[in-house]
């Protein structure tokens, strides 16, 4: 009996001392945090900026209807290639092509009349030249008539010649003049003549000017009734039929837009870059696209251009043009050019660009996760007794709410704040550049801990919840 007693009142002594070991060792170990440890490494880093979008040619033209009218036939299908200037549909045309005829017809006619008149100019010309020869010839006639009658006349005088002979060559003299008179008068006649003819020429040339502009007019009204090609490319959407009606209107509304034609020399991706990376992207720097219909392929490429305008994300329009308020999230447009796209590339297709912004070779870098903020008030001990009662200076108050950037870093079983500058970032892990030295170690989870973790906190470092959570 009394050896029960005294196997009864050890175990109770040795679990009274077990529970006081417990009890001693939870108080000791009060207030300890349970970290993960990291260190400071010198690595490569390259900083990435990842965006989604679609596959677009540089060049795209949705050919629209210029002219009202019923489809009569379509000369070309969805995918095939089309060269500039080929004529791809044509519309209901004939009200233009009959006044593209009728004017041929009246330019036609002018052009006769005009052909005419020079004619007639022409002889004119000629009939002035002869008669202007003619007047020449009688007036060397009368000069010699003349001659004659002043020698006779004064023979007649001397009573040399006979009156019946002075009076033949006066009548000579007399019927020259006459002729020169009257060849003049032909000439002022011809002469008269001729401008009226050329006056008519000018005007039928005015006809035939104005026949041309009208012809001009109503030949562009036909080719508009017709559609050709405006650079070489691929018939990317068709979606009229023969036989629709197509009205000229808005552009890329449903009844004025016959297909739409791509330039495929060019393939970009398009990309809606997220407002907080926009910056860091530049243009010629080097990107890798993947497309979700071609797995397993990345396709190399540049950045060719960067929008301006904000674009908000839940609607695509611009922001300068939305009502909606400016705290929402917006993207910005970046092109990028592929190198080498493929035969089976098609526009539309969904995308994922991966721009290259940064590149840094062996440099300090720590996980993005090790990084955190503080209040440098937070760090500072706070006052006691009197002084926390006293109002703080407003100057002190607004110093002490700054915030700083930085980790914690491992001091024996202490972990202290330390404030440090940064770099690139990059998939994983940030660039250190300054602060911090190669092969410190420096507190890296959790990431309830870090956002927690109080400055000069006791720690103690278990690796293994980090493995185990992985």
């Amino acid at each position: 009996m009394k050896r029960k007693w005294k196997i009864l009142i050890l175990v109770g002594a040795l679990v009274t001392i077990g529970a006081a070991v417990y009890a001693g060792t939870v108080y000791s170990r009060r207030g300890i945090v349970t970290v993960q440890r990291g260190r400071v490494v010198r690595q490569d880093l390259v900083s990435l900026v990842t965006a989604s979008g679609e596959i677009k040619p540089r060049n795209y033209i949705n050919i629209g209807a210029n002219a009202q009218g019923q489809i009569m036939e379509l000369l070309v299908k969805e995918g095939d290639r089309v060269a500039k200037g080929q004529l791809l549909a044509r519309l209901e045309s004939v009200q233009p092509e009959a006044n593209v005829n009728a004017s041929r017809a009246e330019l036609s006619t002018a052009e006769a009349e005009s052909s005419a008149m020079e004619a007639a100019v022409n002889a004119a010309d000629q009939n002035i030249r002869l008669l202007q020869a003619v007047i020449d010839r009688a007036k060397a006639e009368v000069q010699r008539a003349e001659l004659d009658f002043k020698r006779s006349e004064q023979l007649f005088n001397e009573k040399l010649v006979a009156r019946q002979e002075f009076e033949q060559r006066k009548a000579v003299y007399d019927a020259q003049l006459a002729t020169v008179r009257e060849a003049e008068a032909r000439l002022v006649q011809a002469r008269a003549q001729r401008q009226q003819t050329a006056a008519q020429l000018a005007a039928t040339q005015k006809r035939i000017a104005q026949s041309r502009a009208v012809l001009t007019r109503v030949s562009d009204m036909l080719r508009k009734h017709n559609s050709y090609a405006p650079l070489d490319g691929v018939v990317t959407n068709l979606p009229v039929r023969v036989g629709e009606t197509v009205v000229p209107g808005i552009q890329n509304s449903a009844a004025s837009t016959i297909m739409t034609i791509a330039d495929m020399s060019l393939i970009t991706a398009e990309l809606k870059v997220d407002e907080t990376d926009i910056v860091n992207v530049k243009l010629d720097q080097v990107a890798d696209v993947t497309m979700d219909a071609m797995p397993n392929r990345t396709f190399k490429g540049h950045v060719i251009e960067i929008g301006n305008t904000a674009i908000l994300r839940s609607t695509g329009l611009a922001a300068s043009q939305s009502n909606i308020s400016s705290q929402e999230a917006k993207d910005f447009k970046v092109v990028i050019a592929l190198h080498d796209p493929p035969e089976e590339i098609r526009p539309g297709l969904s995308c994922t660009g991966k721009i290259t912004t940064a590149t840094r070779q062996s440099v300090l870098s720590i996980p993005l996760q090790a990084l955190t903020i503080r209040q440098k008030g937070d760090l500072e001990p706070k006052p006691k007794g009197k002084a926390a009662e006293a109002p703080m200076d407003p100057r002190v108050e607004k110093a002490r709410k700054e915030e700083l950037q930085g980790v914690f870093v491992i001091a024996g079983d202490k972990a202290e704040f330390r404030k440090v500058e940064t770099g690139i970032t990059g998939a994983t892990d940030i660039e250190v550049t300054g602060g911090l030295k190669e092969g410190d170690q420096i507190v890296t989870g959790s990431y309830q801990v870090i956002r927690t973790i109080k400055n000069e906190a006791r720690i103690k470092v278990d690796n293994k919840i980090a493995g185990k959570k992985a």
